[in-house]
């Protein structure tokens, strides 16, 4: 069947209080996808963003960021007032997310939410009880955290670094009441998105949600669970997640990711893989996984380098995992995030794999004609893109790409005029042969500098664009209806 669906992240939507959330805003939102014929909604990972505001440098592989909670939802459920609202004096800024705002102002309105959060209440302990798996470990570190002034844990005091069982014991009795609030913002965000998931499920928009294949260093689980990474016998790491030097990087790319230890994994049977699979499977119709090549082979930098120069390629899990994965939750349609330059090895396990992997229409004009993301060399499994959230929206890159590039596009798309370009690659994605199209806001809408959602290795100005509300518009709504039912994607 052929589909249709639209990128754009939570934190994009035109809410109120600084960011998307999960509120009217985004049954807004279903509704427009909705009566676009649109099957599909890509976001961006949910997690608590860590450092420089990256949805993939989270605190938690497992946990969801409290900004996207809605406070009108809260008020309407009795955890606080309009009056606390009103007071928390929220920032609106309609065309960017400013985090340290949110982060000043949003914690102390969700804390008297939470206080109002009972541990009694049957639904919260059905909630915690089957979360126990990640929850207790992450509200403990949570905690810890915020009584370390959000440092980093490798900073904190030696005792609780290290986890030593009564200095563990201690923490859990002195911030009782602050891991309960940890816990409580996680059962909040899930009553609210369970709500919106159904909703989404009763307008036939399914979710597609992304996962990191990494952790961040300061994360819970780096924390708690050293022996899923490679790390020495003092618990710190020993190697680190990067990509080589290329002809954009003279120095490569240092992400500073802790590596797993395959060998542990295997031994679990990739026990805590499939645990967090399932667990965005339950949040998830889809989910995509980022970076799918370090399955098979993975670029290893010695921790603790400032580069990623003297990183060296090592093998990956492979069919092992993937293995696992069709055994164990065999339900969970998977994207495969294929990115980049593959070896022969990656097709292979994407082959095997039998997910979909990814094509995008801006990296279809800087070779020749055998480009795999020209639409004439689709496979029909794929799932096309004109670009993602790592690239200019398609209304930039025409003004900003090389002319060899741009003139090639024109020439292939049949193309006069270069501002014709943005639709005429919109419909060559759509009129694609691939099953499924996703088509990133900003090109519906057109916009160009300024509404990138991310420029990898750079820090600062990412992951802030939002739209306004004004933007859909009756005319947009009939302009992708219209394109979606002429190359067959309607419902």
């Amino acid at each position: 069947m052929r589909t249709a669906g639209i990128l754009m992240p939570f934190s994009s939507l035109p809410a109120r209080y600084g960011i998307g959330n999960l509120g009217k805003e985004a049954y807004r939102f279903i509704d427009f996808l909705d009566e676009c014929y649109q099957s599909y909604w890509q976001i961006l990972p949910m997690g608590p963003t860590g450092f420089g505001d990256s949805p993939y440098q989270s605190f938690s592989a497992f946990a969801c960021s409290p900004y996207y909670i809605d406070p009108d939802i809260l008020a309407d459920e009795g955890y606080i007032s309009k009056e606390d609202i009103k007071e928390a004096d929220f920032t609106e800024n309609a065309e960017r997310v400013d985090y340290s705002d949110l982060y000043t102002k949003r914690f102390p309105l969700l804390k008297k939410a939470c206080e109002n959060v009972s541990e009694e209440d049957s639904a919260y302990k059905d909630y915690v009880e089957g979360n126990r798996f990640w929850i207790e470990d992450y509200a403990l570190y949570m905690a810890l955290k915020e009584e370390n002034g959000m440092r980093p844990f490798r900073e904190w005091e030696r005792s609780v670094q290290i986890r030593e069982d009564e200095a563990m014991e201690q923490a859990k009795d002195r911030l009782k009441k602050d891991i309960h609030f940890w816990k409580s913002v996680q059962f909040l965000f899930h009553q609210q998105w369970m709500k919106l998931r159904s909703y989404a499920a009763s307008k036939n928009v399914k979710i597609i949600g992304d996962i990191p294949i990494y952790v961040s260093e300061d994360s819970c689980e780096a924390w708690m669970r050293p022996e899923l990474f490679q790390t020495g016998s003092d618990g710190k790491l020993l190697r680190v997640a990067g990509c080589p030097p290329d002809d954009f990087s003279t120095e490569g790319q240092l992400w500073g990711n802790p590596l797993y230890d395959w060998d542990h994994h295997k031994e679990t049977g990739y026990e805590w893989w499939i645990k967090r699979l399932e667990h965005w499977g339950c949040f998830y119709d889809v989910i995509r996984i980022d970076h799918f090549r370090g399955f098979s082979g993975y670029y290893s930098i010695p921790a603790g380098n400032i580069n990623a120069v003297e990183g060296e390629w090592k093998e990956g899990p492979g069919k092992d995992l993937i293995t696992a994965i069709k055994e164990k939750v065999p339900w969970l349609p998977i994207i495969a995030e294929d990115l980049g330059t593959n070896t022969e090895d990656v097709e292979e396990l994407l082959k095997y794999s039998g997910f979909p992997g990814m094509k995008v229409l801006q990296f279809a004009f800087s070779s020749d004609w055998n480009n795999e993301h020209l639409p004439h060399n689709y496979e029909k499994t794929c799932v096309a893109y004109t670009g993602t959230h790592d690239n200019a929206s398609t209304e930039e890159w025409v003004q900003t790409a090389p002319e060899d590039q741009t003139e090639k596009a024109k020439k292939y798309l049949s193309v006069h005029d270069k501002s014709d370009l943005t639709d005429a690659m919109i419909r060559a994605v759509l009129a694609s042969t691939a099953d499924m199209a996703v088509i990133p806001i900003q090109d519906w809408l057109r916009t160009g500098a300024g509404s990138r959602i991310n420029t990898p290795s750079t820090i600062g100005e990412n992951w802030v664009w939002r739209v306004s509300s004004d933007m859909f518009t009756d005319e947009l709504k009939s302009k992708i209806r219209e394109l979606t039912e002429i190359y067959g994607r309607g419902r």
